[in-house]
């Protein structure tokens, strides 16, 4: 009984590792980085296909989302919006502009600005702990998975 416990607790702390480092790496969790999706995945995303995929591919690496925004420039604004639920190039949270924060799906003109008011940022826990007081835990997390602190 007691190493059944003892299996419990290190698989529980396992997982809160886990979830701990993706969350301090901004990893995507549900979003994939435009710059390692392959192109049979991206063909499968909203508003997507397999020529469409395949010229975007063509036009990599990105070293900003408003390079994966030109390479999509023949969808709307809106099927762009849509689709960045789902692909993202993660943006630096000390170097990103404004145009390129407000790229971030249901980022809106108060959250632009909590996101630059705590420049520079040193950490994902910085952000996590600055903006976590604008919104709740499961907005905190979506937008994580859009942004990125280089390591100095």
């Amino acid at each position: 009984m007691k190493s059944v416990i003892h299996l419990v607790v290190t698989a529980l702390v396992f997982v809160g590792l886990v979830a701990a480092a993706e969350a301090q790496t901004g990893k995507p969790v549900t979003i994939v980085d435009a710059n390692s999706v392959s192109a049979t995945e991206l063909a499968k995303l909203p508003h997507m296909n397999a020529d469409l995929a395949k010229a975007v591919i063509a036009k990599r690496p990105f070293k900003t989302i408003k390079d994966f925004d030109a390479a999509l420039s023949a969808l709307t604004p809106q099927q762009r919006g849509e689709l960045y639920t789902k692909v993202f190039v993660p943006i630096n949270l000390n170097t990103a502009t404004d145009e390129e924060i407000l790229l971030i799906p249901g980022m809106g003109k108060r959250m632009l600005h909590e996101f630059k008011e705590y420049r520079p940022y040193t950490s994902l826990a910085q952000f996590n702990r600055e903006i976590g007081k604008y919104v709740n835990d499961t907005e905190l997390a979506r937008l994580a998975q859009y942004v990125m602190v280089p390591q100095k």
